[in-house]
């Protein structure tokens, strides 16, 4: 089971860290799911992120482009964030990035900078996904870094979130 928050103090930069596995991946994306929903209070898109290390989560962390103003706020960038913060590091090679929604991007674009090692998402993104669907800049060679991606744990289930919000959103417009 994965504990709320901790972090694994054997893992520093550039340590080796196994990476959790399937099993782990689900637990995960049931956890960024929960924090997806702490999105819809303040009206911003249901995307939630959890950031592992060695199968510990480090951080967690909704939208909040609309609470906050800021366009950078997306799950992935304030996940990543908190990640760098809890470890004391920038180089995120350790860490595992659980999210709802395929990474746009921007966020694509963070992992790749981060040097994370490994991104887990649930829905893909025909329009703006950059890992795999539109884009694949997690594994493009022209690039200093490759992230390995797994897609598609619960995808079902965080499309659905998605889908009703924006559903409920052209309702209320």
């Amino acid at each position: 089971m994965l504990p709320a928050m901790g972090v694994d103090a054997t893992a520093g930069p550039g340590s080796p860290v196994a990476f959790p596995g399937p099993a782990e991946y689900d637990l995960a994306m049931g956890l960024a799911l929960e924090e997806a929903r702490r999105a819809l209070p303040h009206g911003d898109v249901p995307v939630g992120a959890v950031a592992m290390v060695g199968g510990r989560v480090v951080a967690s962390r909704h939208n909040e482009r609309e609470l906050t103003g800021d366009p950078t706020a997306h799950a992935e960038i304030l996940a990543l964030g908190d990640a760098a913060a809890a470890l004391g590091a920038w180089r995120l090679s350790g860490v595992t990035l659980v999210v709802t929604l395929e990474p746009c991007p921007m966020c694509a674009g963070a992992l790749v900078a981060a040097r994370v090692g490994a991104v887990v998402f649930g829905a893909t993104d025909p329009k703006a996904g950059a890992c795999g669907s539109l884009y694949n800049l997690c594994a493009d060679p022209r690039l200093n870094h490759e992230v390995a991606v797994t897609a598609g744990v619960r995808a079902d289930e965080a499309a659905a979130l998605l889908t009703g919000f924006f559903r409920e959103r052209r309702r209320g417009a």
